[in-house]
Protein backbone atom coordinates (compact mmCIF):
# COMPACT_ATOMS: atom_id res chain seq x y z
CA UNK A 1 0.00 0.00 0.00
CA UNK A 2 1.29 3.84 -0.87
CA UNK A 3 -0.05 6.77 -0.18
CA UNK A 4 1.08 10.45 -0.58
CA UNK A 5 0.45 13.09 2.38
CA UNK A 6 1.26 16.88 1.83
CA UNK A 7 0.32 19.70 4.72
CA UNK A 8 -1.98 22.42 3.48
CA UNK A 9 -3.06 24.80 4.96
CA UNK A 10 -1.84 23.32 8.19
CA UNK A 11 -3.52 19.88 7.86
CA UNK A 12 -2.32 16.59 6.12
CA UNK A 13 -4.39 15.41 2.95
CA UNK A 14 -3.36 13.10 0.53
CA UNK A 15 -2.28 13.65 -3.32
CA UNK A 16 -1.94 11.89 -5.77
CA UNK A 17 1.34 13.09 -7.44
CA UNK A 18 4.87 13.04 -6.33
CA UNK A 19 4.70 16.43 -5.19
CA UNK A 20 7.75 18.51 -3.99
CA UNK A 21 7.69 18.74 -0.15
CA UNK A 22 5.41 15.91 0.26
CA UNK A 23 5.48 12.76 2.26
CA UNK A 24 5.43 8.83 0.59
CA UNK A 25 3.84 6.78 3.22
CA UNK A 26 4.77 2.58 2.17
CA UNK A 27 3.15 -0.13 4.29
CA UNK A 28 4.53 -3.74 3.13
CA UNK A 29 5.19 -2.47 -0.28
CA UNK A 30 4.25 -4.64 -3.54
CA UNK A 31 7.21 -4.96 -6.69
CA UNK A 32 5.08 -2.54 -8.28
CA UNK A 33 4.91 0.46 -6.00
CA UNK A 34 8.42 -0.18 -5.45
CA UNK A 35 9.30 0.18 -8.95
CA UNK A 36 7.08 2.89 -9.54
CA UNK A 37 8.93 5.28 -6.73
CA UNK A 38 12.48 4.31 -8.25
CA UNK A 39 11.38 5.00 -11.86
CA UNK A 40 9.97 8.30 -10.38
CA UNK A 41 12.13 10.31 -8.16
CA UNK A 42 15.05 7.79 -8.59
CA UNK A 43 15.48 6.37 -5.04
CA UNK A 44 17.82 3.29 -4.37
CA UNK A 45 15.94 0.15 -4.18
CA UNK A 46 17.95 -1.11 -1.65
CA UNK A 47 16.79 1.68 0.88
CA UNK A 48 12.86 1.22 -0.25
CA UNK A 49 13.40 -2.47 0.68
CA UNK A 50 15.65 -2.21 3.35
CA UNK A 51 12.79 -2.23 6.10
CA UNK A 52 11.16 -4.93 4.66
CA UNK A 53 13.61 -7.56 6.11
CA UNK A 54 11.82 -7.58 9.78
CA UNK A 55 15.74 -8.37 11.26
CA UNK A 56 16.88 -5.31 9.63
CA UNK A 57 19.46 -3.49 12.40
CA UNK A 58 18.81 0.24 12.82
CA UNK A 59 21.28 2.41 10.59
CA UNK A 60 21.71 5.72 9.10
CA UNK A 61 24.01 5.55 5.43
CA UNK A 62 23.69 7.81 2.58
CA UNK A 63 24.41 7.53 -1.06
CA UNK A 64 24.12 9.44 -4.26
CA UNK A 65 22.44 12.32 -2.11
CA UNK A 66 20.14 10.66 -0.41
CA UNK A 67 20.01 9.33 2.98
CA UNK A 68 18.38 6.69 4.55
CA UNK A 69 17.02 6.60 8.44
CA UNK A 70 16.29 2.74 9.77
CA UNK A 71 15.03 2.82 13.61
CA UNK A 72 13.08 0.04 15.46
CA UNK A 73 9.27 0.71 16.03
CA UNK A 74 7.27 -0.86 18.75
CA UNK A 75 4.05 -2.66 17.59
CA UNK A 76 1.28 -4.69 19.34
CA UNK A 77 -0.29 -7.92 18.66
CA UNK A 78 -2.89 -9.74 20.20
CA UNK A 79 -2.32 -13.66 21.52
CA UNK A 80 -5.69 -14.27 22.76
CA UNK A 81 -6.22 -11.97 25.06
CA UNK A 82 -2.69 -10.77 26.26
CA UNK A 83 -1.01 -8.07 24.11
CA UNK A 84 2.57 -9.20 23.34
CA UNK A 85 5.04 -6.43 22.22
CA UNK A 86 7.43 -6.58 19.75
CA UNK A 87 9.67 -4.64 17.05
CA UNK A 88 9.86 -3.73 13.44
CA UNK A 89 11.90 -1.64 11.40
CA UNK A 90 10.95 1.71 10.24
CA UNK A 91 12.63 3.45 6.92
CA UNK A 92 12.66 7.30 6.69
CA UNK A 93 14.64 7.90 3.23
CA UNK A 94 15.25 11.77 2.93
CA UNK A 95 15.95 12.96 -1.49
CA UNK A 96 16.31 16.55 -2.44
CA UNK A 97 12.34 17.69 -1.96
CA UNK A 98 10.62 14.51 -0.93
CA UNK A 99 10.46 12.19 2.86
CA UNK A 100 9.77 8.40 2.21
CA UNK A 101 8.46 5.78 4.83
CA UNK A 102 8.39 2.67 4.89
CA UNK A 103 7.56 -0.39 6.85
CA UNK A 104 6.04 -3.65 6.95
CA UNK A 105 2.76 -2.95 9.23
CA UNK A 106 -0.01 -0.17 9.09
CA UNK A 107 -0.57 -0.08 12.33
CA UNK A 108 1.79 2.12 13.88
CA UNK A 109 2.31 5.47 15.85
CA UNK A 110 2.50 7.24 11.89
CA UNK A 111 -1.14 6.95 12.03
CA UNK A 112 -0.90 9.93 14.41
CA UNK A 113 0.83 11.83 11.42
CA UNK A 114 -1.84 10.95 9.00
CA UNK A 115 -4.60 11.66 11.51
CA UNK A 116 -3.45 15.47 12.15
CA UNK A 117 -2.90 14.19 15.71
CA UNK A 118 0.43 15.69 16.04
CA UNK A 119 0.89 19.49 16.32
CA UNK A 120 3.48 21.91 13.84
CA UNK A 121 3.63 19.21 11.57
CA UNK A 122 4.25 20.29 8.07
CA UNK A 123 5.34 17.78 5.48
CA UNK A 124 7.54 20.02 3.62
CA UNK A 125 9.78 20.77 7.05
CA UNK A 126 12.11 17.20 6.46
CA UNK A 127 14.26 17.59 9.36
CA UNK A 128 11.65 18.51 11.47
CA UNK A 129 9.38 15.35 9.94
CA UNK A 130 12.28 12.82 11.00
CA UNK A 131 12.77 14.49 14.30
CA UNK A 132 9.00 14.47 15.01
CA UNK A 133 8.70 10.85 14.01
CA UNK A 134 11.76 9.65 16.06
CA UNK A 135 10.15 11.87 18.85
CA UNK A 136 7.03 10.33 18.64
CA UNK A 137 8.21 7.36 18.73
CA UNK A 138 10.11 7.55 21.58
CA UNK A 139 6.90 8.03 23.30
CA UNK A 140 5.28 5.26 21.71
CA UNK A 141 7.84 2.87 23.79
CA UNK A 142 6.85 4.80 26.84
CA UNK A 143 3.37 4.35 26.44
CA UNK A 144 4.03 0.65 25.64
CA UNK A 145 6.50 0.31 28.47
CA UNK A 146 3.73 1.41 31.11
CA UNK A 147 1.00 -0.81 29.75
CA UNK A 148 3.53 -3.85 30.43
CA UNK A 149 3.99 -2.80 33.49
CA UNK A 150 0.06 -2.90 34.56
CA UNK A 151 0.02 -6.20 32.57
CA UNK A 152 2.51 -7.71 34.66
CA UNK A 153 0.81 -6.18 37.91
CA UNK A 154 -3.12 -7.54 36.69
CA UNK A 155 -0.94 -11.32 36.20
CA UNK A 156 0.24 -11.12 39.72
CA UNK A 157 -2.14 -10.68 41.34
CA UNK A 158 -4.14 -13.56 39.85
CA UNK A 159 -1.22 -16.23 40.12
CA UNK A 160 -1.15 -15.70 44.21
CA UNK A 161 -4.67 -18.19 43.81
CA UNK A 162 -3.28 -19.95 40.72
CA UNK A 163 -1.97 -23.51 40.33
CA UNK A 164 -1.41 -23.20 36.16
CA UNK A 165 1.05 -22.25 34.14
CA UNK A 166 -0.99 -19.87 32.07
CA UNK A 167 0.34 -16.65 34.34
CA UNK A 168 4.04 -17.81 34.32
CA UNK A 169 3.65 -18.25 30.56
CA UNK A 170 2.10 -14.42 30.03
CA UNK A 171 4.69 -13.09 32.05
CA UNK A 172 7.79 -15.14 29.91
CA UNK A 173 5.47 -13.58 26.88
CA UNK A 174 6.20 -10.18 28.68
CA UNK A 175 9.39 -10.71 29.38
CA UNK A 176 10.23 -11.18 26.21
CA UNK A 177 8.43 -8.19 25.06
CA UNK A 178 10.83 -6.57 27.45
CA UNK A 179 14.13 -7.99 25.78
CA UNK A 180 12.91 -6.59 21.96
CA UNK A 181 12.24 -3.22 23.81
CA UNK A 182 15.02 -2.72 25.72
CA UNK A 183 17.67 -4.38 21.93
CA UNK A 184 15.77 -2.25 19.80
CA UNK A 185 16.18 1.14 22.21
CA UNK A 186 19.78 1.03 22.43
CA UNK A 187 20.29 0.33 18.85
CA UNK A 188 18.09 3.59 18.04
CA UNK A 189 20.25 5.63 20.57
CA UNK A 190 23.00 4.78 18.43
CA UNK A 191 21.35 6.28 15.61
CA UNK A 192 20.31 9.33 17.11
CA UNK A 193 24.18 9.75 18.66
CA UNK A 194 24.99 9.67 14.96
CA UNK A 195 22.23 12.11 13.94
CA UNK A 196 23.83 14.82 16.23
CA UNK A 197 26.44 15.10 14.17
CA UNK A 198 25.35 13.41 10.38
CA UNK A 199 26.43 16.07 7.61
CA UNK A 200 23.98 14.57 5.23
CA UNK A 201 21.07 15.98 7.30
CA UNK A 202 20.80 19.69 7.65
CA UNK A 203 20.27 21.08 11.04
CA UNK A 204 18.77 23.88 12.07
CA UNK A 205 18.74 25.76 14.84
CA UNK A 206 14.89 26.08 15.60
CA UNK A 207 15.02 22.14 15.72
CA UNK A 208 17.89 21.55 18.61
CA UNK A 209 15.77 21.37 21.27
CA UNK A 210 13.35 18.63 19.67
CA UNK A 211 16.49 16.41 19.02
CA UNK A 212 17.32 16.56 22.69
CA UNK A 213 13.93 15.89 23.87
CA UNK A 214 14.26 12.84 21.27
CA UNK A 215 17.10 11.70 22.92
CA UNK A 216 15.79 12.32 26.38
CA UNK A 217 12.33 10.70 25.77
CA UNK A 218 14.67 7.40 24.29
CA UNK A 219 17.34 7.33 27.13
CA UNK A 220 14.35 7.48 29.73
CA UNK A 221 12.60 4.52 27.82
CA UNK A 222 15.91 2.65 27.92
CA UNK A 223 15.65 2.70 32.05
CA UNK A 224 12.35 1.83 31.88
CA UNK A 225 12.86 -1.20 29.96
CA UNK A 226 15.13 -2.26 32.00
CA UNK A 227 13.91 -1.39 35.53
CA UNK A 228 10.87 -3.12 34.48
CA UNK A 229 13.03 -6.41 33.14
CA UNK A 230 14.86 -6.65 36.43
CA UNK A 231 11.72 -6.71 38.33
CA UNK A 232 9.85 -8.83 35.90
CA UNK A 233 12.84 -11.40 36.08
CA UNK A 234 12.64 -11.34 39.95
CA UNK A 235 8.80 -11.59 40.33
CA UNK A 236 8.88 -14.70 37.98
CA UNK A 237 10.99 -16.72 40.44
CA UNK A 238 8.68 -15.59 43.17
CA UNK A 239 5.75 -16.96 40.90
CA UNK A 240 7.06 -20.58 40.53
CA UNK A 241 7.86 -20.29 44.25
CA UNK A 242 4.07 -19.56 44.81
CA UNK A 243 2.63 -21.74 42.32
CA UNK A 244 4.60 -24.30 44.21
CA UNK A 245 3.44 -23.47 47.66
CA UNK A 246 -0.21 -23.39 46.28
CA UNK A 247 -0.61 -26.99 45.34
CA UNK A 248 1.72 -28.20 48.16
CA UNK A 249 -1.39 -26.54 50.07
CA UNK A 250 -3.87 -28.16 48.43
CA UNK A 251 -2.07 -31.57 48.42
CA UNK A 252 -2.20 -31.23 52.06
CA UNK A 253 -5.50 -30.46 52.61
CA UNK A 254 -6.47 -33.54 50.35
CA UNK A 255 -4.29 -36.15 51.97
CA UNK A 256 -6.21 -34.58 55.38
CA UNK A 257 -9.29 -35.28 53.51
CA UNK A 258 -8.19 -38.44 52.61
CA UNK A 259 -7.14 -39.63 56.23
CA UNK A 260 -10.43 -38.30 57.37
CA UNK A 261 -12.28 -40.06 55.59
CA UNK A 262 -10.41 -43.51 55.81
CA UNK A 263 -12.23 -43.32 59.00
CA UNK A 264 -15.53 -44.34 58.60
CA UNK A 265 -14.42 -46.39 55.78
CA UNK A 266 -12.16 -48.78 58.31
CA UNK A 267 -15.00 -48.59 61.01
CA UNK A 268 -17.75 -50.16 58.46
CA UNK A 269 -14.82 -52.62 56.77
CA UNK A 270 -14.73 -54.17 60.29
CA UNK A 271 -19.02 -54.73 59.90
CA UNK A 272 -18.80 -56.11 57.29
CA UNK A 273 -16.56 -59.36 57.90
CA UNK A 274 -18.33 -62.37 58.09
CA UNK A 275 -17.92 -63.15 61.55
CA UNK A 276 -19.56 -62.36 64.66
CA UNK A 277 -19.71 -58.57 65.74
CA UNK A 278 -21.21 -56.71 68.63
CA UNK A 279 -24.22 -54.19 68.21
CA UNK A 280 -27.17 -56.20 66.45
CA UNK A 281 -29.92 -54.13 68.09
CA UNK A 282 -31.85 -51.48 65.73
CA UNK A 283 -29.63 -48.48 66.89
CA UNK A 284 -26.37 -50.50 65.42
CA UNK A 285 -26.64 -47.88 62.69
CA UNK A 286 -26.94 -44.97 64.32
CA UNK A 287 -24.83 -45.94 67.21
CA UNK A 288 -21.71 -47.03 64.32
CA UNK A 289 -22.51 -43.47 62.52
CA UNK A 290 -21.99 -41.39 65.69
CA UNK A 291 -18.88 -43.53 66.65
CA UNK A 292 -17.77 -42.77 63.27
CA UNK A 293 -18.40 -39.41 62.92
CA UNK A 294 -16.81 -38.51 66.38
CA UNK A 295 -13.90 -40.34 65.54
CA UNK A 296 -13.31 -38.17 62.55
CA UNK A 297 -14.15 -35.03 64.72
CA UNK A 298 -11.78 -35.50 66.87
CA UNK A 299 -9.13 -36.62 64.03
CA UNK A 300 -10.11 -33.64 62.00
CA UNK A 301 -9.65 -31.31 65.15
CA UNK A 302 -6.54 -32.63 66.04
CA UNK A 303 -5.35 -32.10 62.14
CA UNK A 304 -6.56 -28.38 62.26
CA UNK A 305 -4.74 -27.98 65.52
CA UNK A 306 -1.27 -29.40 64.23
CA UNK A 307 -1.91 -26.66 60.97
CA UNK A 308 -2.02 -29.76 58.87
CA UNK A 309 -5.85 -29.17 57.72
Amino acid sequence: MMDIFKTVNNEIVRINSFDEGSWINMVNPTEEEINSVNSALGVEIDFLKAALDEEERARIESDSGQTLIIVDIPIVEKEGKLNVYTTIPLAIILIKHIIITVCLKEDTFLSDFINNKVKSFLTQFKTRFVLQILYRNATRYLQYLKHIDKTSSRIEQEVYKSMKNKEVIQMLKLEKSLVYFSTALKSNEVVLEKLMKYDHIKNYPEDTELLEDVIIENKQAIEMANIYSSILSGTMDAFTSVISNNLNIVMKFLTSVTIVMAIPTMISSFFGMNVVIPLTSHYAFFIIMGLSLAMCLIVGYTLYKKKLF
